[in-house]
């Protein structure tokens, strides 16, 4: 379903009702920044609550699966989504791709470009320190991250180095505070984190395309929360999202 569809959907469901709800999001690390602000805006102008929960999309598809009370699900990856869905978790027609994002090498402010290319001697650049990753076998920014060595002939050498992280904001953190010298995260990240510098950008053929399915969970009982779905793709929405770097589809 197109995104556009999607949010035309929500908008003809039924009226918000007069109390104040709760829409309850479990969400990918990698929206926290963009995704705190749409949510005060909303909350502010509808009287509405939204509770957020960020983490990798591997472990948020568990927990949904295992029953968390959940009303929103927007995963870094069509991959968890397709899990929530076949276990029977996503309201049907409510599924939509909403956002899209870049890979990019990130390394301290004063670091200075490289060109990620085949023949890149990644590990003389990492000298004797780490690379700093998500979960490379789980979480989405890992899992496309190891793509794109992989893809560029460089993943066996630089293996040994990788310090892999629960989600892709804890991997930037590593790399913010001076645990490693350089990280893979995604664009969005970086222009969420002054502290990192982007120094390269993966080639977008050298992993698979970078796509966020959000959808409403079975669990959702209030017309709130196709509010929020709906109001996820709308302009306002879509203003913070690019000016924190990611791509509409």
């Amino acid at each position: 379903m197109s995104r556009k569809l999607a949010l035309a959907l929500m908008l003809t469901g039924t009226p918000l009702a007069a109390q104040a709800e709760e829409v309850v999001v479990f969400a990918a690390a990698s929206l926290k920044t963009a995704l705190d602000q749409i949510a005060a805006d909303w909350q502010a102008e509808t009287g509405h609550q939204v509770t957020l929960s960020y983490g990798g999309s591997n472990k948020l598809a568990a927990q949904i699966l295992q029953g968390a009370p959940a009303d929103i699900f927007i995963s870094a990856s069509p991959k968890w989504m397709d899990e929530v869905e076949a276990g029977g978790d996503v309201v049907p027609g409510s599924r939509a791709d909403l956002l899209g994002n870049q890979l990019v090498l990130i390394g301290a402010p004063e670091a200075a470009p490289v060109t990620l290319a085949p023949g890149l001697a990644l590990t003389g650049l990492l000298a004797g320190g780490k690379l700093s990753m998500a979960t490379v076998d789980a979480v989405p920014a890992g899992q496309y991250g190891k793509a794109a060595l992989e893809s560029l002939g460089l993943w066996e050498a630089a293996a040994p180095q990788v310090a892999q992280s629960e989600d892709v904001r804890a991997a930037l953190r590593l790399v913010a505070v001076g645990e490693a010298p350089f990280g893979i995260v995604y664009a969005s990240d970086a222009v969420a984190e002054p502290g990192v510098k982007v120094v390269g950008t993966f080639p977008a053929d050298s992993h698979p395309k970078i796509t966020y399915p959000a959808a409403l969970l079975t669990g959702a009982s209030d017309a709130a929360d196709q509010a929020f779905l709906a109001a996820l793709s709308g302009e306002k929405a879509d203003a913070i999202f690019v000016k924190q770097g990611f791509s509409l589809p």
